[in-house]
């Protein structure tokens, strides 16, 4: 039975907002993904961005996608060692409650230790999204240098 997908992703720069729109391409790709919820695709466009109306909207409508998915989607390409904070907190809180995190690292390089323990499948390119078998769930382990 296919999955629902929350998709953890940074999108504030070029090469995040091309990542990010890569891997929402794969994921339609995949038959075992039934839907995919990307928050750069849920801006709360009818209220003004940064409002207090938006922030409320947005990590509710975030929270509750999560507590809706059957699995995680999280992209941790860092900037040096520092991950984006809003994708590190949505990792966390899909541990924190069973929900299976699939890691997509392009850039080469070490991955934190609380990302990289609980992880449960660890691939290096936004491509593998579109074959990845969302319905068995297969534990690619990260092997790699943990900082």
């Amino acid at each position: 039975m296919a999955k629902k997908i929350y998709l953890a992703s940074p999108f504030f720069d070029e090469e995040q907002i091309d990542r990010v729109s890569r891997a929402e391409s794969a994921l339609a790709k995949n038959e075992t993904a039934s839907s995919v919820f990307s928050p750069r695709e849920n801006q709360h466009e009818e209220f003004e961005m940064f409002s207090h109306e938006w922030r409320i909207a947005t990590y509710n409508g975030d929270v509750d996608a999560i507590n809706d998915a059957d699995i995680m989607v999280a992209v941790i390409d860092y900037v040096g060692q520092e991950v984006d904070p809003g994708t590190a907190w949505e990792f966390g809180y899909a541990v924190a409650n069973n929900i299976p995190v699939i890691v997509v690292k392009e850039k080469e390089g070490a991955v934190n230790l609380m990302m990289g323990i609980p992880l449960t499948a660890y691939l290096t390119s936004v491509d593998d999204l579109a074959t990845y078998d969302f319905d068995a769930v297969t534990e690619i382990p990260f092997t790699g240098e943990i900082f």
